[in-house]
């Protein structure tokens, strides 16, 4: 007799890891003499999370694998399978998912599979449909997978500097899992695009065409949305639009883009909508406008934002908790909007809801898919998850650094970044119970760590 396949593979459990450090954006904005509202409200964005020279890419990944598997008393022998996803590099060989391999030591497991995925902010996408086509595939030796979506987004000094971050995002994959992954319809769009790239190995900051790089985010979600509603529609005979979605969670490189995302979805939704369909009556005007005019139409874009607002609130309100609080994540953006939603919505989400999800990586890689609730899971739930991670206490007991205190650091991370020598950290002691941290990189740059 066979063996009976998985079935409703997913996210089984999840959590996050973000400094205990933040700058305030609007005193970033009296701080770089701009005008008040520039970062809040033209960017959307609270806070920004940051790290000194104590914590790199390596250290909070370590810190939020080891935070998953005590908070749910997991064994490293019943993982099978480790993917790692981030464009925060710090070696052009070895990859971030060996240097977890030490946390498996004491266990005796070194049978994992799985390595690095990387383009941009998509990584931690393609990191979690490997996972979930490895529990799916022949392969599979009934163990669970770990997915890692982590980085420290950092930017020169200038304007695109209040668009950085600091997340790691950890999630367990595997059969009977809450949340599902909706198989059949997602939909991808990848392209050639030099709209955010980093050439210059010696220095973490990207080179970016800000106007372009939303351009091509927008023409994604459009791309994404197209395949997605045509899949959907031949898999369930019945009409895809936005309402078929509860939440809706986008990569979140700053706030605004988000909103003006969702509106894009309605957009979409519009122009599939009936002439005489009456939640589009307010912008009939625009049904004849093709779609590369419509994305430098100012006056559509405020139109359907305006039209959007109600949707925006209700669906997508609910994701941008952790994004707005802690900024860009780059691979870890989408999933910090996932754990947002499971936070503050678990009790909301009931069987059968549909979250749909949009990732986004400059380069470009994109797509569109969706999650389903599943009530009937094994012992892992939405209100365990949010219950763990503990999203809004932790929020709360961070500290709050001084705009001049955050540049100096970013000036100090930004020259050793640059450096080959060996250094012995200088920043602050400050982390969060069970964090770990940088002792000291030698003269041969090998790294070492130890755990508060």
């Amino acid at each position: 007799m066979a063996a009976q396949r998985p079935e409703n593979v997913g996210v089984l459990a999840a959590d996050i890891y973000f400094p205990q450090n933040y700058v305030s954006q609007a005193d970033l904005e009296k701080f770089n003499g701009v005008g008040e509202g520039k970062y809040t409200i033209g960017l959307g964005q609270t806070n920004m999370a940051f790290v000194n020279d104590r914590e790199d890419i390596y250290s909070i990944c370590l810190t939020v694998v080891s935070q998953l598997m005590k908070k749910y008393n997991l064994k490293y022998e019943n993982i099978g399978r480790l993917e790692v996803a981030s464009e925060t590099i710090m070696d052009h060989s070895k990859a971030i998912k060996t240097v977890l391999m030490q946390l498996f030591a004491d266990s005796g497991n070194s049978n994992v599979e799985g390595i690095d995925c990387l383009n941009a902010c998509y990584g931690g996408t393609n990191a979690l449909f490997n996972s979930v086509a490895w529990i799916e595939s022949s392969a599979w030796d009934g163990r669970l997978a770990l997915v890692v979506a982590a980085d420290i987004a950092e930017y020169a000094e200038g304007p695109a500097r209040p668009t950085g971050g600091v997340g790691a995002v950890a999630m367990l994959v595997g059969p009977s899992a809450p949340l599902v992954l909706e198989g059949g319809i997602r939909g991808s769009h990848m392209e050639h695009a030099y709209d955010f790239y980093k050439p210059n190995l010696s220095s973490p900051h990207p080179v970016v065409d800000g106007k372009f790089s939303n351009l091509c985010y927008l023409r994604s979600v459009d791309k994404c949305y197209e395949i997605y509603k045509r899949k959907f529609e031949s898999q369930y005979n019945t009409i895809f639009d936005t309402n078929q979605a509860k939440f809706v969670a986008f990569h979140a490189p700053y706030n605004k883009l988000v909103q003006k995302s969702l509106a894009r979805l309605i957009y979409n939704d519009f122009k599939h909508s009936n002439c005489q369909d009456e939640q589009f009556r307010s912008v009939a005007q625009y049904k004849s406008i093709s779609p590369e005019q419509s994305y430098e139409d100012v006056t559509l874009e405020k139109a359907f934002m305006s039209l959007s607002r109600n949707v925006y609130e209700t669906k997508v309100v609910p994701t941008t908790l952790l994004p707005v609080q802690l900024g860009n994540m780059y691979t870890a953006s989408l999933y910090a909007g996932l754990l947002s939603l499971i936070a503050q919505k678990h009790n909301d989400l009931l069987a059968g809801d549909r979250v749909l999800m949009f990732s986004y990586g400059s380069g470009l890689a994109s797509t569109l898919f969706s999650l389903r609730v599943n009530s009937s899971s094994s012992s892992f739930t939405l209100s365990q998850i949010s219950q763990l991670a503990n999203i809004p206490h932790r929020l709360q007991n961070r500290k709050k650094v001084d705009p001049q205190i955050f540049s100096q650091v970013m000036s100090r991370r930004e020259k050793l970044h640059a450096s080959d020598d060996g250094f012995d950290p200088e920043g602050d002691k400050e982390f969060f119970e069970c964090t770990y941290y940088l002792l000291q990189k030698d003269d041969k740059g090998r790294r070492s760590y130890d755990v508060c």
